[in-house]
């Protein structure tokens, strides 16, 4: 019975000791994978376009990388690795390196199927009686067209009577102030010239005058 107990310990101690020698001399005794430089394009299925902005990331680790616009990618992998490609749109691809590589570089062209994006379900309900919905149809409020109002925006009566009874705002007026400070200097030291003798004026003042402008309203 203490030949078997010892015959136990011995092989349990061997067993150790061998783990132990393995693990401190830091060699892994799986054979090592080779690092691979793997470049590509990301292309639609049904047209051939690139798939701009697509994550490709190696599964179970923290390395990845983002294709351009054009749908190019350059990532370091080992062979063995298992790729992740997605995107917005499309359905995930996942694509393995081969172990049989005879060259450090390798290039791929990944085709990515669009996927179908199922809406939720949307549920119309009817109006509670018919009066209801003939009132509310009768009384709706269409937006008028681009056209017809900017046409009713130019229209010349509507723009000379904004014209006439639009105040100016603070760069209007002090326009108007530095002209007539402008015209105060120019005539300093002398007679400002009288228009009554200015054939214009006259003109304008009988166009007034036959306009109506100098008639009193009646309000």
């Amino acid at each position: 019975m203490r030949k078997t107990i010892s015959g136990i310990f011995i092989t349990s101690a061997i067993i150790l000791l061998a783990v132990f020698l393995m693990s401190s001399s830091g060699k892994d005794p799986r054979p090592s994978r080779q690092v691979v430089q793997l470049s590509g394009l990301i292309v639609t299925g049904d047209s051939l376009k690139p798939v701009s902005f697509a994550t490709i990331w190696v599964k179970n680790t923290r390395r990845g990388t983002v294709s351009d616009y054009y749908g190019f990618f350059n990532i370091a992998v080992r062979e063995l690795d298992t790729l992740r490609f997605s995107a917005v749109g499309y359905d995930e691809v996942l694509y393995v390196i081969p172990d049989t590589l005879s060259s450090i570089r390798y290039s791929i062209i990944q085709v990515m199927t669009q996927d179908t994006i199922v809406l939720p379900e949307t549920v119309i309900y009817p109006w509670p009686s018919r009066e209801q919905f003939r009132r509310a149809f009768l009384t709706v409020d269409v937006p008028e067209d681009d056209y017809e109002r900017a046409m009713r925006n130019l229209a010349r009566a509507e723009m000379k009577e904004r014209m006439e009874n639009m105040a100016l705002d603070g760069a209007g007026n002090f326009r108007n102030y530095m002209n007539q400070q402008n015209q105060q200097l120019y005539y300093a030291g002398q007679m400002p010239p009288m228009r009554i003798f200015d054939p214009l004026a006259w003109a304008e003042f009988f166009k007034a005058w036959k306009e109506g402008k100098f008639r009193r309203s009646n309000d």
